[in-house]
């Protein structure tokens, strides 16, 4: 799967960089992100029906997701971090969101 990062800057500033499909929930993506050396969980917020927030930290970047019509929304806090490590968020979360599961 190839990974063409977005490049849009939201209303606090931060930088909209994928979209992913919410096709596992949020206490699973959370657990994945875990498994990605490097990351701390610094917040997860949830009603636990429709909405989760999950902040972390990677490679000394702030990083938010948080799941919209049916897809998981990933942003970066400042939008000039180099898109390689974007792209190595993303390569980790795109194949655990796009594996079957029945």
């Amino acid at each position: 799967m190839s990974i063409q990062l977005l490049n849009r800057t939201t209303n606090d500033g931060s930088r909209w960089f994928a979209e992913l499909p919410e096709s596992r929930s949020f206490d699973a993506l959370r657990d994945h992100l875990r498994a990605l050396h490097g990351v701390r969980i610094t917040e997860f917020l949830t009603d636990h029906v429709t909405e989760a927030w999950i902040d972390f930290t990677f490679r000394h970047h702030t990083f938010t997701i948080n799941n919209q019509y049916g897809d998981y929304w990933l942003f970066v806090r400042e939008p000039s971090r180099p898109d390689d490590i974007l792209s190595e968020v993303v390569s980790h979360c795109q194949p655990f969101l796009h594996e079957n599961v029945a």
